[in-house]
């Protein structure tokens, strides 16, 4: 399996992110400096694609699969691409508070530490539906792992469309969000652009 291992900072600080909307607190001191070059429109479209493919931890080819599925969905292209992105488990289970990156919410689902309406499932892409609840399997949530990102993630924020219990480590995904519920600073139309060209 490709696995990307560009430094987070680093890539945050080339395609303009804030390091906060990953899960992590640390902030870079360096500056990016570009010299004077103005950017093509084709070269926006792309930086915005690279955006949603750093922030989800997607690669190249699911995320263009992602994009088709979109496509063929009613209602806007860019939005269903959003929500997409937005309901795969690693993500849910991040944004629940169970992890405190989406990486090492991907490596918990991995891990086969989470549950699904009661099954185990271990594929991060895999995709929630309203009504599903997630959790973290009984036997695992004593272990010390999850009580420090118990006390890392109480602070944190869940988002309007999940329900979330970190105390008992379990959630509700009360409905799929629509764009206007999703945090993330990509502009989806240019991504939706570049697909169509």
């Amino acid at each position: 399996m490709a696995v990307n291992k560009v430094p987070v900072l680093k890539r945050c600080r080339s395609l303009g992110l804030e390091p906060s909307y990953l899960g992590y607190d640390k902030k870079s001191n360096r500056n990016l400096v570009r010299a004077n070059r103005k950017v093509s429109e084709y070269g926006l479209q792309l930086r915005e694609k690279q955006k949603a493919k750093f922030i989800y931890g997607v690669l190249e080819k699911p995320f263009h699969n992602y994009y088709e599925r979109a496509d063929r969905m009613k209602g806007m292209t860019g939005a269903n691409l959003m929500t997409i992105l937005e309901s795969r488990l690693d993500n849910v289970v991040f944004r629940l508070g169970f992890a405190r990156t989406r990486r090492e919410a991907r490596q918990i689902v991995d891990h086969k530490f989470v549950l699904v309406n009661g099954k185990q499932v271990n594929i991060p892409s895999y995709l929630v539906k309203a009504g599903d609840t997630i959790e973290i399997k009984e036997k695992s949530k004593g272990i010390q792992r999850f009580k420090d990102i118990k006390e890392t993630t109480a602070g944190r924020l869940v988002p309007e469309w999940l329900d979330g219990d970190l105390e008992n480590l379990q959630g509700t995904v009360k409905e799929l969000p629509t764009r206007d519920m999703i945090d993330v600073p990509v502009d989806e139309m240019l991504i939706v652009e570049l697909y169509s060209k």
